[in-house]
């Protein structure tokens, strides 16, 4: 489902070149969950962002869902996203201008899909927010805000969902039940899962965990 070759990703900085994300090479199977951990700065977020066909590479070549994301222009990489990929992110990410349902709505309508009120809905049910629906944003506590972006995530049928410390804003306990739910999902959807955390309990729950370390990548955990 996701394989890359030699991938490395470098910035400018003050010191000059910086390499964020150094000779990366791996193979995630269809319906696999894959945890990647390691300390702040490692390069799990780029990593992740490069993996997803946020950000482009400086070297190497990246395959998803059979298409080989580094010989797409920009273009095709978003219609590819829109068609393949989930995501979850860290600060939700959700339009403030529009309500949950509108939220989860969102991607099917730009994919043309005709049932988006429908399926956004089933889909909020699935989440336990059938009686927030027509709430925003700002309505809704941080727990209420991932499930939100959970279901928007999801609702495509996406083969690959990335996850980017999904329970990192919200307390324990509501974090705790994030988690549950967004395992659920994958399970039920059957979605390659693809995870950044510095949850240890949290990628300990993937079938594979992936360390990383200074832009380098090591199976395991240290």
């Amino acid at each position: 489902m996701l394989r890359t070759e030699r991938l490395s990703r470098e910035v400018n900085s003050p010191e000059g070149r910086l390499t964020i994300v150094r000779d990366v090479t791996l193979s995630i199977e269809s319906r696999e969950t894959v945890a990647i951990v390691g300390p702040s700065g490692a390069g799990k977020s780029t990593l992740l962002a490069l993996l997803a066909g946020l950000d482009l590479p400086t070297s190497g070549r990246i395959w998803l869902a059979g298409s080989e994301l580094t010989a797409l222009d920009e273009d095709g990489r978003a219609r590819l996203r829109a068609e393949r990929v989930g995501f979850v992110f860290q600060s939700f990410q959700l339009i403030q201008s529009l309500t949950a349902l509108e939220n989860v709505m969102l991607p099917l309508e730009l994919a043309g899909r005709g049932d988006a009120a429908v399926r956004a809905q089933a889909m909020l049910e699935r989440v336990g927010l059938a009686s927030r629906v027509g709430h925003y944003p700002r309505q809704l506590s941080g727990g209420e805000q991932q499930r939100v972006a959970m279901a928007r995530a999801s609702v495509g049928e996406p083969a690959v969902l990335f996850a980017d410390e999904p329970t990192g804003n919200l307390d324990t306990v509501t974090g705790a039940r994030i988690a549950d739910m967004l395992f659920e999902l994958n399970a039920q959807s059957s979605t390659t899962l693809v995870l950044v955390t510095h949850d240890r309990a949290l990628a300990a729950r993937c079938q594979r965990v992936l360390n990383m370390s200074n832009g380098e990548l090591l199976e395991g955990v240290a």
